[in-house]
């Protein structure tokens, strides 16, 4: 990492922003693993080790002290969206605070990330961003199918409410929201390089692009 007049600068750390689905997770691990790198993978702001105040951090701090998790569901599609919005805001607060330390370790940083396009041009060389996109419908479509644990959590607590069927459609309009055209469009224009979800590329495959995108050299043997 270098510093510029006080301005964060990461040059050994590769961030990797998009769509769900779209394999994001998958190649910063396997991004880490062949590079001897280290991985910040999805939600990696869940280790900050300071504790967040409710006055800085309003979105990140509403789960941690959320009463019943009903409400949560029960939020209108705008009300959700707009908490994302927010929760994405306060992770890149937390991030940059926590990417000093991580990039001081003198190895490659692969960073599944919540920071903003305009903020990713400013704190990392141009071609040290990829964007991975997947089909805005699948998240929407396939947002229950993953078996990770707060996915099924959520599952359940819809399936709780006294009409199931009026409580998913009300999540997934949110998902709609979040999953829009729009917001596709914005990263596919976002200026860096991008690499489309394909169900026939392996993963290895998948790897080989994503370090060709960041012009990483195979590793000595």
């Amino acid at each position: 990492m270098n510093l510029d007049k006080d301005r964060l600068f990461f040059d050994n750390a590769y961030f990797i922003i998009g769509t769900s689905y779209a394999g994001k997770s998958t190649m910063v691990k396997e991004l880490a693993k062949k590079h001897n790198g280290i991985a910040c993978e999805e939600n990696y702001h869940d280790n900050y080790q300071g504790q967040l105040d409710a006055r800085e951090f309003p979105c990140l701090c509403y789960t941690r002290d959320l009463e019943d998790w009903h409400d949560f569901i029960r939020r209108s599609p705008r009300e959700y969206k707009d908490w994302i919005d927010g929760v994405k805001k306060e992770c890149e607060i937390i991030e940059l605070r926590m990417l000093p330390e991580i990039c001081s370790q003198g190895k490659p940083v692969f960073v599944d990330t919540n920071i903003s396009i305009e903020t990713l041009k400013k704190i990392a060389p141009l071609d040290h961003t990829l964007v991975m996109l997947s089909d805005p419908q699948i998240p929407i479509q396939r947002f229950f199918d993953r078996p990770d644990p707060e996915k099924q959590f959520l599952y359940r607590l819809i399936m709780e409410e006294p009409d199931p069927e009026k409580a998913m459609d009300n999540y997934r309009q949110g998902l709609q929201l979040i999953c829009s055209q729009e917001a596709y469009d914005e990263l596919e224009n976002a200026g860096f390089r991008t690499i489309y979800r394909d169900e026939n590329r392996t993963i290895g495959q998948t790897l080989a692009l994503v370090e060709k995108a960041f012009r990483l050299t195979p590793p000595s043997s």
